[in-house]
């Protein structure tokens, strides 16, 4: 007798997805999942207390439990190694789980319920149909239904307009770029970013309304900070910001065939060998993150969604068939950051404001779709990050040793410190900066690996190695050139060129391709009944734009193509 239908991995952007799909046609599924669950009644205290095993009940999520947990102070969310938004236990007085990268960089990742979209920007475009069609195994076409199916289930729309996206537009005009009128970019321009985040509430320019009634009613209240968690909605339902954690978390209990067991770290999966299917999973083995305790559950199914590094890192621990393209073709968009300064007096006839306030709306709301190179997108942080990206994260060195050669297309390049930092932060209101994402390529030796006599707790620890090609190098470079033009023809008095590490990983990708580790129902070639539902089965970067939407696409179809040939 098994425990479950379904045993989903991670319930993150895909895995809660799964499960939602799975829980509405009726299958009995469990949710493993490493990190806390905000929000929750059996977790009151989820950083300092164990609280219970299984939630399996709507009626536990309380908006007030997490409004006081999401406070949205940005260290306290975001610092990597003590934050609640961090890749590490629940237990904040214990370290984060520890990854070896063969390079200089971070990766920006989160552990919990809701996985790393607790803290992503909402960006939610499709892919690019010229990265899909006649690459991938499967065409563009296939993708366009779920591709509405979770734009409808968030939802996805375009993004209001504040001070920060008017700029863009502007210099996007200027430079000559046309708009982009739909969800399927096959030509270069700008477009508002389709976003999970709700739209703005009605009331909000109502004198008669306070900001904590706002706070408390449906809507996005374009307080701005996204990233540093969303506390905005009457129910926890209805919360914002669309996180997999208030959407699809949600729509799994109201099931009632979904239980989610947080503070899980799954370690092993559990096979056996049957005549008439061969390899096959059966199960998991797991560990209790508060007390050490292992156990095992089985299933007729599993589903692995515990992201780009972690699901590589479990076949190899689980000791699963050998497979050269394992953990291999780590795509990552080769980020960059290039930021423009603007005076008042330009703004003031350029927006009618003497200040721009990058932090007003969401995070990100407006881009260039440049197919065949990748992405730029605006983006308004929180000073402190602000001034991590823009000044501080960097491989380029310090400016003052490195300055821009002549003919660059900025005016500061690399890491800033001390008083001229200072002086270009109290000009943080009236900086507007822009994320540059690459069309990247998935390259054999771009990997995830484990190191052979290094282990925590979970097991042997997963190895990251990235080094980008000269194709990604020449196209981030064209992008942030782009970049640079758009803000100085918007009236930049001022622009600088972070240099992100190569390693700065937050979009990764395609670790586990479909086609070479899975089929195009992304089941596992060579393990029957395994699945894999989050990033790492994306066949490559899809062109540039953030992948969140397409992997719960494809979460969509693997549910329905899983349930098809086992659940029939």
């Amino acid at each position: 007798m098994h425990d479950a239908d379904v045993i989903v991995i991670g319930a993150g952007g895909g895995g809660g997805v799964v499960a939602k799909e799975l829980g509405e046609i009726g299958l009995k599924v469990l949710v493993l999942e490493a990190g806390p669950w905000y929000g929750n009644k059996k977790w009151p205290n989820p950083n300092s207390m164990r609280g219970g095993e299984w939630g399996n009940s709507l009626a536990d999520l309380d908006v007030e439990l997490f409004r006081e947990q999401y406070n949205r102070l940005e260290n306290n969310m975001n610092d990597v190694v003590a934050g609640r938004f961090r890749f590490g236990p629940a237990d904040r007085r214990r370290p984060p789980w520890h990854r070896v990268m063969k390079q200089a960089g971070d990766i920006w990742q989160v552990s919990g319920v809701g996985g790393t979209t607790q803290h992503y920007w909402g960006n939610c475009p499709r892919a690019y149909p010229s990265a899909i069609d006649n690459i991938w195994p499967i065409d563009y076409r296939e993708l366009i239904p779920y591709y509405e199916k979770v734009e409808a289930t968030l939802p996805v729309q375009f993004a209001p307009t504040t001070s920060k996206e008017e700029l863009f537009y502007y210099g996007a005009k200027k430079v000559g770029w046309s708009l982009i009128p739909t969800l399927d970019v096959v030509t270069p321009g700008y477009r508002p970013s389709p976003n999970a985040i709700l739209p703005p509430n009605k009331h909000l320019t109502d004198p008669n309304y306070s900001m904590e009634q706002l706070s408390r009613m449906e809507g996005c209240t374009l307080a701005g900070h996204c990233v540093n968690g969303c506390p905005y909605g009457p129910s926890m339902d209805k919360i914002a910001k669309r996180s997999t954690l208030v959407s699809y978390i949600p729509l799994a209990l109201k099931t009632g065939n979904v239980a989610i067991r947080p503070n899980s770290f799954t370690t092993r999966i559990l096979t056996e060998h049957n005549p008439t299917e061969g390899l096959r999973a059966i199960g998991v083995q797991f560990r209790d993150t508060w007390t050490g305790e292992t156990g095992e559950l089985t299933a007729q199914a599993i589903v692995m969604a515990a992201g780009c590094i972690e699901t590589p890192r479990l076949w190899f621990n689980s000791e699963l068939p050998n497979n050269s393209w394992v953990g291999r073709g780590l795509t990552n968009h080769y980020f960059d950051w290039v930021s423009g300064i603007f005076n008042e007096k330009d703004l003031i006839s350029i927006l009618g404001t003497p200040e721009i306030n990058q932090f007003v709306g969401p995070t990100s709301a407006a881009r260039i779709d440049v197919p065949g190179l990748g992405a730029f997108q605006q983006a308004g942080m929180s000073p402190g990050l602000s001034s991590l990206l823009t000044y501080g994260i960097t491989e380029a060195g310090y400016n003052f040793m490195n300055p821009p050669m002549p003919g660059e297309s900025w005016d500061i390049r690399g890491r800033v410190v001390g008083a001229p930092l200072k002086e270009l932060m109290l000009n943080y209101r009236n900086t507007l900066s822009i994320l540059v994402l690459t069309d990247d390529e998935a390259l054999f030796r771009n990997r995830i690996s484990v190191d052979p006599t290094l282990q925590d707790e979970n097991g042997s620890i997963p190895v990251i190695h990235y080094t980008p090609s000269k194709k990604s190098i020449q196209r981030r470079n064209q992008l942030a050139k782009m970049a640079a033009e758009l803000l100085r023809q918007a009236g930049a008095k001022k622009v600088i060129r972070t240099y992100f590490p190569a390693a700065f990983l937050i979009h990764l990708e395609s670790t586990m391709r479909m086609g070479y580790i899975t089929d195009t129902k992304c089941e596992a070639l060579q393990v029957k009944r395994l699945y894999i539902a989050d990033n790492s089965v994306l066949y490559d970067g899809i062109g540039g734009p953030n992948p969140t939407l397409t992997t719960q696409a494809l979460a969509t179809r693997t549910a329905e193509m899983m349930a098809k040939k086992y659940f029939s």
